[in-house]
């Protein structure tokens, strides 16, 4: 998604909001609430892991309160079978504490399973209209690829969607990559918009703000987008023979030297990104490290980099995959939590709105 797409006045004030963020979190962290998730659409990979997951937990860490969504609603816009979803949720839950998350100091929840967060959903469409979420981003892209008689309404929805969940929670931070900046924008002017016609004197929705990622974007290992769909990703439960299949396989170029050029060579530099990732150096000094042993040599630095890397992860998530019944109470425990919380913001709605009968 192009951050053309986003305005230079809008990205430049979400790179002003974001810049102080790291030290204001750092001095108060309690008084941040971060609301963050996936759509559980099979698991995560190395991708998700130094893009998000890291940062979650990083953040967790700190002592901001952490909420994480997963997203099963909106998995439903692009399959026309739900049968997989419990496995799929429940990965998700593999996967995160695998990471990292920490169920007593974070929130982790379904929304299909916060009857207040989707009620929400009909006040705020109230506030936007059709042409201003036909022009997000994401929208546009499902529009083009579907045509708009292919387009379900749950899809064009989904940013007025993700405004719910993140207003149900109230939180005021929302860490995002630029190509997510207009999704967090229009939750902003709901907010707004909200507060303007229902809660002028005081206003009962903040504004979240959006802390921008600085992690580098990792590619698939075929050179396209990394994607749980296409099969060229590694998934950080991966085998280390699985992984080490994955990597021999991917893409990289006819040189025998190794060089880290991102725009000359983009599927070599990709497999130095990982490998300078997973052992926390630059890939330029991978690269010096690899050179003369051709993509061979190279393929061999990232499969022990990555098996190293996520060692732990991996056998954390076995066990965590093992006792289904612990994932269960997990999710059921984040799931009570995030009711109590949305239930309290759409009670404040609807004695705003006068609806409260």
């Amino acid at each position: 998604m192009s951050t053309e797409l986003i305005t230079r006045p809008s990205l430049r004030a979400a790179e002003l909001r974001s810049a102080g963020l790291d030290q204001a979190i750092a001095a108060d962290p309690g008084s941040f609430r971060v609301l963050t998730g996936d759509r559980p659409t099979g698991p995560l990979h190395v991708g998700h892991y130094f893009g998000t997951l890291q940062n979650r937990v990083r953040l967790q860490d700190a002592g901001v309160q952490m909420i994480v969504l997963i997203a099963d609603y909106q998995a439903l816009t692009d399959r026309s079978s739900s049968d997989t979803l419990p496995a799929d949720v429940l990965g998700l839950v593999a996967d995160y504490l695998a990471a990292g998350l920490d169920p007593d100091r974070a929130t982790i929840f379904a929304h299909s399973q916060v009857p207040a967060l989707n009620q929400l959903l009909l006040p705020f469409l109230s506030l936007v209209s059709v042409a201003e979420v036909g022009r997000n981003p994401t929208v546009k892209e499902e529009t083009a690829a579907a045509g708009q008689a292919g387009l379900n309404a749950l899809m064009f929805s989904y940013p007025v969607h993700q405004a719910a969940d993140i207003l149900s929670c109230r939180a005021n931070l929302v860490p995002v990559g630029q190509d997510q900046l207009p999704h967090l924008e229009l939750t902003r002017v709901i907010a707004r918009r909200f507060n303007e016609r229902y809660s002028p004197a005081e206003p009962f929705f903040a504004e979240p703000a959006a802390l921008l990622s600085s992690a580098p974007l990792l590619l698939g290992l075929d050179g396209r987008k990394m994607s749980k769909s296409r099969g060229n990703a590694i998934a950080i439960g991966a085998t280390a023979d699985e992984t080490a299949r994955l990597i021999a396989r991917a893409k990289t170029d006819s040189e025998r030297s190794v060089s880290y050029e991102p725009a000359r060579r983009p599927e070599l530099a990709n497999l130095l990104l990982l490998a300078g990732l997973c052992l926390d150096q630059p890939p330029e000094d991978i690269a010096s490290a690899a050179d003369g042993n051709g993509a061979a040599g190279l393929k061999a630095i990232v499969t022990e980099a990555v098996n190293a890397r996520f060692a732990a992860i991996r056998s954390r998530r076995a066990e965590l995959a093992a006792d289904r019944g612990y994932l269960r109470q997990v999710l059921l425990a984040g799931n009570e939590k995030a009711r109590a919380t949305a239930a309290g913001t759409l009670d404040a709605v609807q004695r705003l709105m006068h609806t409260a009968y």
